[in-house]
């Protein structure tokens, strides 16, 4: 039966068709993933335990490999499945999951009752593990209902999605109120949801599993084939790695190349756009800004030509269209900038993963909006492991800084990697509240409440 957020639901669906169906990119996108979205997904086959896993895009769908692997080593048998709600997040699950056994991917559903219990159905979760913060209501009454326990790891809510939340007043306390048990990245984080209705005693702070996913490392296998199939190997001269950048940031970032051309004599730039829709748009950016241009997806077949931009009146600007290979460029780098910093593009985009590359030991830049990491941005900043600029113009001076004082980038870099180390271990405390979560749910298959 059709409840009032069915309705509402449906409401919005009909609203919105007109703008999804007239719109061919938008349409292809919609209903790609339709069928799937509304739990028409095959049954589970293998018996036994299962934890569904919910990663909503490419940088929580990263962070289920640590997670699986050990409850994998601690579990053996455990079965798994994995949901995802964007398009950059299921090709990227594909990629991690597509042959694994134990594994299955699939489509976050939409909070439609039926959408849900249609899911819930055929794959049969013992314990629901939402990373970081999605929440709907349909979706928690219907796991109640068959008693799944549901836990929120990784936990974290923004100012902003903080104030909307309580707007919506009763309707959310209901909902984060059937949270078993939340795990906040810090006290913040904790007390937020605590006021949006998780009762005391079923919030602890344990950290982020951010640092975790990190590889503390000083080299990555087939670096060095990237770095040849770019051109950025054999003495190419610093390079500097500008990764998971925004709308806008490019703009700024390609005069600055030129000016710091002028300064630092060879230095290159790699450019690695957030979003695969984007690659395009960026190449052209690169091309109309007058360098010769790099794009490495078209170094991966040896019958098309690297060099695919307009102009050349600079050094050729390499351009990461490519997913999963983000960390490679970062292990070349001398500096990196980490995007969707520079500029406000909206509390969502507050901020990309900083740590990853501070993990790999490069001395690394960030601009002043970086929200969605707040919690391991205050470690880096306390530790002075971080450089934060507030526009452009600083961009420009913390990059020659870094180059042309080596010693000073490499203590920067020293103590930044000091602080990932010393923040890992989010993972194995999640893993076990899993377990123990698991253990506690009875092995029949739950069905729902009449």
């Amino acid at each position: 039966m059709m409840n009032h957020f069915d309705v509402a639901y449906s409401l919005g669906v009909a609203v919105s068709s007109p703008f999804w169906l007239a719109k061919p990119s938008a349409r292809r996108k919609v209903l790609g993933a339709f069928s799937q979205r509304m739990g028409r997904v095959a049954s589970r086959q293998a018996p036994g335990p299962a934890v569904m896993i919910h990663a909503v895009s490419l940088g929580e769908i990263n962070a289920t490999r640590s997670l699986i692997d050990r409850l994998r080593h601690r579990r053996p048998g455990l079965q798994f499945i994995v949901s995802v709600s964007t398009e950059t997040g299921f090709a990227r699950g594909r990629e991690l999951y597509g042959n694994v056994p134990d594994v299955t991917l699939v489509r976050y559903p939409l909070d439609f009752s039926s959408a849900i219990d249609r899911l819930l159905d055929a794959l049969r979760p013992s314990v629901v593990v939402l990373l970081e913060l999605e929440v709907w209501p349909n979706f928690m009454k219907r796991c109640a209902r068959r008693q799944i326990p549901v836990l929120l790891i990784n936990g974290r809510i923004t100012p902003a999605s903080f104030r909307k939340y309580r707007l919506a007043g009763p309707l959310v306390r209901g909902m984060f109120g059937r949270i078993q048990r939340v795990c906040a990245q810090d006290l913040t984080y904790a007390r937020r949801f605590e006021e949006l209705g998780v009762p005391h005693d079923r919030v602890s702070v344990t950290g982020t599993m951010k640092f975790d996913t990190a590889q503390v490392v000083d080299h990555l296998d087939g670096q060095e084939e990237l770095s040849a199939a770019v051109g950025l190997s054999g003495g190419a001269g610093p390079i500097w790695v500008c990764g998971s950048t925004g709308p806008g940031e490019e703009d700024l970032i390609l005069p600055i190349y030129r000016c710091l051309c002028q300064r630092c004599g060879n230095l290159r730039l790699v450019l690695v756009p957030r979003k695969p829709e984007r690659f395009d748009e960026v190449a052209e950016l690169i091309g109309a800004a007058g360098f010769e241009l790099v794009r490495r997806s078209q170094t991966l077949t040896p019958t098309l030509s690297r060099n695919s931009g307009r102009g050349g009146n600079g050094p050729p600007v390499v351009l990461g269209d490519t997913i999963g290979e983000l960390r490679k460029f970062y292990a070349m780098a001398d500096v990196v900038f980490v995007g969707r910093s520079l500029l406000d593009l909206g509390d969502r985009q507050h901020g990309s993963d900083m740590i990853e590359p501070a993990a790999l030991g490069k001395p690394v830049i960030v601009g002043p909006f970086t929200a969605n990491f707040a919690d391991a941005m205050r470690q880096f900043v306390a530790s002075d492991a971080m450089l934060v600029v507030q526009d452009a113009h600083a961009l420009e001076e913390s990059v020659a800084r870094l180059l042309e004082n080596p010693a000073q980038a490499a203590a920067i870099a020293a103590r930044a990697r000091q602080v990932v180390q010393g923040q890992q271990g989010a993972t194995d405390r999640h893993v076990q509240i899993i377990l123990d979560t698991l253990d506690s749910v009875p092995t029949m298959v739950r069905q729902p409440s009449p």
